[in-house]
């Protein structure tokens, strides 16, 4: 499995941050390689994603999220194996540190090579920054998630 983290700076104060990364079917405005993503619950998304032509779709579960703080999640059935997080960092009033971690498990010759040549980190930096671009920019509708999901109470949501 390999992992990648990265970190941004954004301008923009940490709820901002926060509640548009929560707007996960905005993922395809600035996740490259992202097509869809399909929110089904408080808890669970359903990603269709196209890397090297080669098109997956897998369902993703948050495990645990705190507002303004951190989401963390997995796959969940599929081919695709992955964990991940994402942390918000309050710098001050209006600067927002965001640091992704990446678990992947590539599958397949083209992601195995992808993931050899660096790529996949260089994809994830880049959609760090199309994400600052987006969130400082006029993307991004506001609103946010604001439940907690916790890791030890799977089947419930705050």
């Amino acid at each position: 499995m390999s992992t990648v983290k990265e970190t941004v700076d954004v301008d923009v104060p940490v709820r901002r941050a926060y509640d548009q990364w929560t707007q996960f079917e905005d993922f395809p405005n600035f996740m490259e390689g992202v097509e869809e993503v399909r929110q089904l619950d408080d808890r669970h998304n359903h990603w269709t994603t196209s890397i090297g032509g080669v098109q997956r779709e897998f369902d993703t579960e948050i495990v645990d999220q705190m507002a303004d703080d951190r989401i963390t999640w997995r796959s969940i059935g599929g081919d695709t194996q992955q964990r991940g997080s994402v942390r918000f960092e309050r710098l001050d009033d209006t600067h927002t540190r965001v640091e992704l971690t990446l678990d992947v498990e590539p599958t397949g010759v083209v992601e195995k090579g992808a993931d050899a040549l660096g790529l996949i980190d260089r994809r994830v930096k880049g959609d760090l920054r199309r994400f600052k671009d987006y969130v400082e920019g006029s993307g991004g509708t506001g609103g946010g998630w604001r439940g907690r999901i916790r890791p030890e109470d799977p089947g419930t949501t705050l």
